[in-house]
């Protein structure tokens, strides 16, 4: 008998548990669509990916993302409000709940998870870490550094692949840590260091912020694997699961063909892939807990992959940085959505 009422405590506690899990697990999508606002963790201003303009209007890479969570979320792309953050406190602004998603350059690694009970969600942009230097030091590679003094921002993960690297290699370095992407690059453009090293996409945005941005070079190595993820808090899985499949559709989308210029020509479409993208056949909108035409507001708002990249950091922009490993997997690249269907 005693048994009994141990195992139907134990039912019943594990059934209390299960509601509780299924209660939190639905949380955020309901909280963006009665705020009707998306809050959006991004940089505090790096070209191409998140910067703001003179008058408060964002743009960017990781803009762009967050407004096509928006899109499918809230039906509406503007409905984004932006918070700027360092990288020292992105993610511990991503746990306590200061924001509803972090789209902000960062690299997604197996300890941040840990550490800050939060998920990636999926690479949106795939890096490494380079190193700018000027064109007058005549390096052409990373490995003739020796002996460099090289300014790096705080609380990435910069530090530690220098560190890796130059040791690996029997080479010595001194490391200059700045507080933010300026301060590195003002202590670099005033000879506190000679070398820069970041990710190689955002030191093509920083060497447009030089007074002579031709008087500097990327160098061609890369030191790492930096694969770019947005993230959310890992106790939501439904949300985890809409902001993965906001950039998977975006890349079927490329895939498939349909564009921002396209997307009405995709809904009279007879190929099934397609169908399913636009939500014409299946339910799958529906399933994540937005409409059947969630991927089709995403395209409307923003376009495809390749339409984002290209106008925020690719041929349509200052950057021009290649797409290289950013191609679809057809066109010989590691970006690869599994079917939305």
């Amino acid at each position: 008998m005693g048994f009994a009422r141990s195992m139907s405590g134990a039912l019943a506690s594990a059934m209390l548990c299960a509601l509780s899990v299924s209660a939190a697990s639905a949380q955020t999508l309901k909280a963006v669509k009665d705020r009707g606002e998306l809050i959006c963790g991004v940089s505090q201003g790096l070209a191409g990916f998140s910067i703001a303009d003179d008058k408060g209007v964002w743009s960017g890479f990781d803009v762009d993302f967050c407004r096509a969570v928006a899109a499918a979320a809230i039906g509406d792309a503007a409905k984004v409000r932006f918070v700027p953050l360092s990288a020292a406190e992105r993610f511990a602004a991503l746990r306590d709940g200061k924001v509803d998603l972090l789209a902000r350059n960062s690299t997604w690694t197996l300890s941040r998870e840990i550490e800050f009970g939060i998920a990636f969600t999926g690479a949106t942009f795939y890096d490494g870490q380079g190193f700018l230097v000027p064109r007058a030091s005549s390096k052409t590679s990373a490995y003739e550094l020796d002996g460099a003094k090289v300014c790096v921002q705080a609380g990435t993960t910069t530090k530690d692949n220098i560190v890796e690297f130059f040791a690996a290699n029997s080479m010595k370095q001194e490391l200059v840590e700045l507080g933010s992407p300026a301060e590195a690059l003002k202590a670099y453009e005033e000879g506190r260091c000679n070398v820069l090293s970041s990710d190689a996409s955002q030191l093509h945005a920083e060497r447009l912020r030089l007074a002579k941005p031709g008087e500097h070079v990327i160098l061609a190595d890369v030191i790492s694997k930096e694969p770019l993820s947005p993230a959310v808090r890992d106790n939501d899985a439904q949300w985890g699961r809409i902001v993965t499949w906001v950039n998977f559709a975006m890349l079927q989308a490329e895939e498939l063909g349909v564009s921002s210029k396209t997307i009405d020509a995709a809904l009279q479409s007879k190929k099934p892939d397609v169908r399913w993208l636009v939500g014409t056949d299946g339910a799958l909108g529906e399933g994540l807990g937005l409409t059947k035409d969630w991927a089709v507001r995403i395209v409307r708002a923003v376009g495809n992959y390749g339409e984002v990249y290209d106008r925020n950091v690719g041929d349509d922009s200052r950057l021009q940085i290649p797409r290289g490993l950013n191609q679809l997997w057809s066109s010989g690249g590691l970006q690869y959505a599994p079917p939305v269907k």
